[in-house]
């Protein structure tokens, strides 16, 4: 298969579960809004060595919000489902009741259980919080600080996601990379339901789950660095390629992941200096999800 005259190999992006929920943020004004989302998701790119993995996933204009004010959408995943209490805790207690105007709200979509976020946050109000609710089915707490009421959902949902699709794309050079691949991320923004964690969206340092020394869990895709290509025998970097650049991307539902694999590789194939697009797999290894780069091209 070629977009554009583009090789796509006939692989598959293997993928895992992982315990999700989404959060919407607002604020007075849409960039606020994205600055406090970007604040909550920070540090949270690989569960190698970060205790979520986490990122902006869609943005709502006023008339889409419950408050009737710009808002972006998050996602955090974690492992273990009693992290993802702890992290929700700690992410919107110090990146969105610190940030001035911003309000949280659970926006996870059919939750398979709820932590009572909301109420444990609420106690920062010292006894002056208030409870409201229900208003459109949402129990509320406001709370009182400097910038005026922090508003936040009672619970937040939490559901089993898909974590770990990804497309690995070869380009000629950095600047081929490196527009591509954020032309890319531009793109999955709008696809609802997914998100890419790492920095910009995009990965620089590939890794396998192995290591020659002990103790580390990952390291170094060696078959896909372009410097070191003379030295690996079966080395996947093509001669015309010395940038190669991937994104994961994880989403609450596998068809959620698989729409925006392929609406990344289709807007990287629109740009020049691109030679081949892949994926990364470890044989099933890894997880129990296959994401086959021909099947959602297809749909």
């Amino acid at each position: 298969m070629k977009i554009n005259g583009v090789p796509i190999d006939d692989t598959f992006a293997e993928a895992f579960s992982m315990h999700m929920n989404r959060t919407l943020i607002t604020a007075y004004q849409e960039d606020w809004a994205r600055i406090t989302a970007q604040e909550t998701t920070g540090f949270a790119t690989s569960i190698i060595m970060s205790p979520a993995e986490a990122g902006i996933e869609f943005v709502l204009p006023p008339e889409e919000t419950p408050d009737h004010r710009p808002g972006v959408r998050v996602i955090f995943a974690t492992a273990k489902k009693e992290a993802l209490e702890q992290q929700l805790i700690a992410r919107i207690g110090q990146c969105v009741l610190t940030s001035p105007t911003a309000s949280a709200y659970d926006a996870t979509p059919n939750p398979e259980d709820h932590y009572p976020i909301g109420r444990q946050l609420a106690k920062f109000g010292d006894g002056y919080q208030v409870k409201k609710g229900p208003i459109d089915e949402r129990v509320l707490w406001l709370v009182p600080r400097m910038s005026g009421t922090f508003v936040i959902q009672e619970q937040f949902g939490r559901l089993k996601g898909v974590a770990g699709g990804n497309i690995i794309s070869f380009c000629r050079d950095l600047t081929s990379g490196m527009t591509s691949g954020r032309a890319a991320v531009q793109a999955i923004e709008k696809v609802e339901g997914a998100y890419t964690p790492f920095p910009g969206g995009l990965v620089g340092s590939g890794s396998k789950p192995s290591s020659k020394y002990k103790g580390l869990v990952a390291s170094t895709n060696e078959r896909y660095c372009p410097t070191i290509r003379a030295r690996i025998p079966d080395t996947e970097v093509p001669l015309s390629s010395e940038f190669v650049v991937e994104i994961v991307i994880n989403g609450l539902t596998e068809e959620a992941v698989g729409r925006a694999m392929a609406t990344a590789i289709r807007e990287i194939c629109s740009h020049d200096g691109v030679m081949k697009i892949t994926a990364g797999n470890f044989g099933g290894r890894l997880g129990k999800y296959q994401i086959h780069l021909h099947d959602v091209l297809s749909k």
